[in-house]
Parts: structure tokens; sequence; C-alpha cells
């Protein structure tokens, strides 16, 4: 069976986030002071403060994940969703405090196509054939 689109353009989404990571932890060790360590905070959850070395920990996690996912690992699907469901979580604080207009609107975005890419993984009939027949 071939790898669905969906899992395809998640798969490309997770790598992009890892390349971001990557990219932010190198500007921080050759550059240090150049950007803020909260560049990364939308991906890593709370670890931004550990460091560049933690962005590119994280960002090897967010390539692995991808890398999973485009090879069919079902590992890598359980672990797209835990990945997904934590941003959801992570999100809602902030969508709590957040004041109408576009702050309000971009946390709703992020939980909804979070929320999408993880009932997507975890729902749909063809990607869960496409996991389970490899």
């Amino acid at each position: 069976m071939q790898r669905p689109a969906g899992v395809t353009a998640i798969s490309v989404l997770f790598f992009l986030a890892a390349i971001y990571l990557w990219t932010v932890a190198a500007v921080m060790l050759f550059a240090p002071g150049t950007i803020s360590l909260m560049s990364g905070a939308e991906l890593m959850y709370g670890l931004e403060l550990a460091g560049p070395y933690m962005a590119l920990l994280v960002g090897a996690g967010w390539a692995l994940i991808g890398w999973g996912l485009f090879r069919l690992l079902n590992w890598a699907r359980w672990a797209a969703m835990l990945v997904m469901t934590v941003g959801i979580a992570w999100l809602v604080p902030k969508i709590s405090a957040a004041e109408l207009g576009l702050p309000l609107l971009g946390y709703g975005l992020q939980i909804a196509v979070r929320a999408a890419v993880a009932w997507y993984l975890a729902q749909a009939p063809s990607v869960i054939a496409s996991f389970t027949t490899k």
C-alpha cells in the first residue's frame, strides 16, 4: 500500500520543524545573543530555556518522528499523535490568556491544526491500513 498524501505532508512538516530548530540552535551557537532563546518555544514545549543544545536534541526528535512517518513506522504515528496532543495542552493556557484579535486567532488555528493532525493519524482508515500493512 502506498503512503497517504496526508502522512507525507505531516512528515514534511515534522522535517521543517526540525530544520527550523536546528537553524535556531546553529545561530545561537555561532552568534550568541543575536536571537532569543524563545525563538523555538512553539516547538520545544518549555525546553527552550535549556539552550542551543536542547534545540538540537528536540530538533532531532522532530526529525526522527518525521522519518518514521515517512517510512510508515507505527511507533512514529503514535509519537506524532502524542506530540500533537502535548502541543494542544501547551497552547490551552496561552489561548485562555490571549486577548481578542490576532493572538486568539493564531492560537486557535494552531490548536485546530494539531487536533486535525492527531485525529487524522488516529482515525483515518487509509492511514491505519497503511501503517498496519507495513
